[in-house]
């Protein structure tokens, strides 16, 4: 799939078709991008359970026509009973990745698309809140029917799933993972969206539906209450920015990795690579993601606990310089390095008065922490498994702390009057994937589908694993290959479009007026678009 649509009404991308349709007819009803971002973020909460959901975090990245870029971190912080007296008590030495103990950490998503909200309704009076979660409520209703990756991954996680709270009544209902074609049914989600619609976004964390969650989070065993749920706000804050030649690039500032994402497209800005997906290409961003990454894993975390200012370093022309200038061109430089985890969704709109949206949430792990709260039917994340339980440094568990994220959506502003927004899904893949495929859209002028279909590498973490092997998909040269392995990267083939790369998407908004988009083959998504 190679095609890029074009429209100027409206579009939206996504990682299921579904909800890429339940944004567009958002915009056909008048509404805003941000607007078609909420319904298609609560369609995919539905018919993508296994990537995202409600009892997750997410993060925002506006980029309104008259210029401005603003971005909301919609992160929730530890429990204030989630300590390390708290694990001890339950003789744990470390977070378990699933079940009640791993529920750790208030979901910030659904603050997230209210403060959007706001926003968008200072621009314009908005639809309902019924009409943004109409088709959401419907496909947990009425049923939807589950992808082939969705059931493949329900399959390949059921062992470790299916004793945990709820999880199998609406997961495994028929006693077993759900093959390609079943119906997938959530009637007390369904129930939960429909509570929001009434009595507000608001009421997830102070409100009758909040009572209700916290109940059950305490009955369970999450050190989760009430009291997490009501001091908990979304947050707006300023994007982080770095310029490379043609364009000014943005993404989200600590607790997240975007700094990571900005420092390899910064990095490679300086490097000489002269031909698409080439030996220069693949491997100049490779050890640019080195050098990224470094800096992340030495740095980034809750900004409060930060003792570096993230933009400091994206401002400063020496440190990147410095970093460029470490790069070996020929040899790959020592690895492997901790690598980070994490599942998530990526979506984009551009309606038609130029307000582009870039937004991303997540559960964290597929299916996050397993744990389906009974009355409400949400599916609860794990993002706090990833606290470590010592008495400080980097991202170690406290109270009140918000965990590291690998979750960040991108866009940039081109000197030329383009703007454009685009994302991944894939933990440790994201910043390398979004490197990817701007470099060929950007400075190599690849079409836009095209440089999200090409062929892809992720240095890291697979699936269920932990990695540290250059993964790459097999439709690569041989050649280009062959010269990989041997700079000394330690190389393991893919299959073509294996969803280990990440599900991504862009779209570019012209000064015209004209918009493009693209969508991933090796995801359930589509571009819709008017």
């Amino acid at each position: 799939m190679l095609h890029t649509p074009r429209s100027q009404r409206g579009m939206v991308t996504s990682p299921h078709h579904l909800a890429s349709q339940a944004g567009l007819d958002v915009l056909r009803d008048g509404g805003t991008a941000i607007e078609a971002v909420v319904a298609t973020a609560a369609a995919l909460a539905v018919v993508y359970p296994h990537m995202t959901g409600i009892g997750g975090d997410g993060f925002w990245l506006v980029l309104w026509p008259d210029g401005r870029t603003e971005t909301i971190d919609a992160c929730g912080a530890a429990a204030r009973r989630a300590d390390l007296d708290f694990y001890r008590a339950a003789g744990r030495d470390a977070i378990p990745w699933r079940g009640p103990l791993a529920a750790n950490t208030v979901a910030g998503t659904i603050s997230g698309w209210d403060l959007a909200l706001s926003w968008s309704h200072a621009q314009q009076p908005g639809l309902s809140l019924h009409r943004l979660l109409r088709d959401a409520i419907y496909y947990a209703e009425q049923g939807v029917p589950v992808t082939e990756g969705g059931a493949a991954l329900t399959q390949a996680k059921m062992d470790e799933l299916a004793g945990i709270p709820g999880f199998r009544d609406v997961f495994l209902p028929r006693g077993r993972a759900p093959r390609a074609g079943d119906m997938l049914h959530n009637p007390a989600l369904s129930q939960t969206l429909r509570r929001l619609a009434s009595d507000g976004l608001d009421s997830f964390y102070r409100g009758a539906l909040a009572r209700d969650m916290a109940q059950d989070l305490r009955v369970l065993g999450s050190p989760l209450d009430l009291a997490d749920l009501n001091t908990h706000q979304a947050r707006a804050r300023p994007p982080l920015h770095v310029d490379v030649t043609g364009a000014r690039l943005f993404n989200m500032a600590p607790p997240t990795q975007g700094v990571a994402s900005l420092l390899i497209l910064a990095i490679f800005d300086r490097l000489r690579a002269d031909q698409p997906d080439g030996f220069d290409h693949v491997h100049g961003l490779v050890e640019a993601t080195k050098q990224a990454f470094r800096y992340r894993d030495a740095h980034v975390g809750d900004p409060a606990f930060m003792s570096v200012d993230a933009q400091a370093v994206l401002d400063d022309t020496l440190a990147l310089d410095g970093m460029a200038l470490a790069i070996d061109p020929a040899r790959a430089a020592p690895w492997p390095h901790p690598s980070q985890a994490g599942d998530t969704v990526w979506m984009g709109a551009v309606d038609a008065d130029g307000v582009a949206v870039s937004m991303i949430q997540s559960v964290y792990f597929e299916y996050g922490s397993g744990v389906v709260l009974p009355r409400t039917g949400v599916l609860w994340q794990n993002r706090g498994a990833s606290f470590r339980l010592a008495e400080d440094g980097w991202n170690a568990l406290r109270p009140g702390r918000k965990p590291f994220h690998t979750l960040n959506p991108a866009a940039a502003r081109f000197d030329d009057g383009r703007t454009m927004v685009y994302g991944t899904m894939g933990g440790e893949g994201q910043p390398q994937t979004q490197a990817a495929l701007f470099t060929r859209y950007a400075r190599y002028g690849i079409g836009l589908q095209q440089a999200v279909t090409a062929p892809r590498w992720l240095l890291g973490r697979t699936w269920g694993e932990d990695s540290t092997t250059l993964k790459y998909e097999d439709r690569f040269a041989p050649e280009v290959i062959a010269r990989l392995g041997e700079a000394g990267h330690v190389l393991e083939a893919m299959p073509a479009f294996t969803s280990t790369m990440g599900h991504a998407g862009a779209l570019v908004l012209h000064p015209s007026g004209l918009i493009e988009g693209a969508t991933d083959p090796r995801s359930d998504g589509m571009v819709a678009a008017w």
